[in-house]
């Protein structure tokens, strides 16, 4: 598959990339993460607590460990002209997690469309790279199914 973005758009990425992998690899001296990383780590057991502990404990390494992969192959494949099958889930899977991660942030809910933001509101950019992931995203998923 091409893939046809700007030098622009491929240095927008990259900088998403690092800032992501850095907010998955910190946690707190408590063992906390960030809270924007909520959407990529869902509670399974909200009625019981130390299932889900256990079952987060159990589970976040896997996870994070298969972010981290998918993250080195978007940022390995950046300034491919192409992608094959693999390096195109990955590129989902990681735009993805970046939309949930900034959504999360933006407070953009499932249940409404976001929208777009003043040009004075400090949010504006953020809500801007929001909607290009989303786009992006789409873009993405259309082609993968049509492959």
């Amino acid at each position: 598959m091409e893939i046809k973005i700007t030098e622009d758009e491929r240095l927008l990425l990259a900088d998403l990339i690092d800032q992501l992998r850095e907010l998955v690899l910190s946690t707190s001296p408590e063992g906390e993460v960030d809270p924007a990383l909520r959407r990529l780590y869902p509670t399974a057991y909200a009625d019981d607590v130390q299932h889900e502990v256990e079952y987060q404990r159990s589970m976040r390494d896997q996870l994070l460990e298969r972010r981290l992969s998918h993250l080195d192959v978007v940022e390995t494949t950046l300034n491919d002209q192409e992608l094959n099958q693999e390096s195109l889930s990955s590129w989902i899977m990681s735009i993805n997690d970046l939309r949930l991660v900034l959504g999360t942030h933006l407070d953009v809910s499932e249940d409404e469309e976001p929208r777009f933001l003043d040009d004075d509101d400090p949010k504006q950019h953020q809500s801007a790279i929001y909607h290009y992931l989303s786009h992006l995203l789409g873009e993405l998923i259309e082609v993968a199914s049509n492959q």
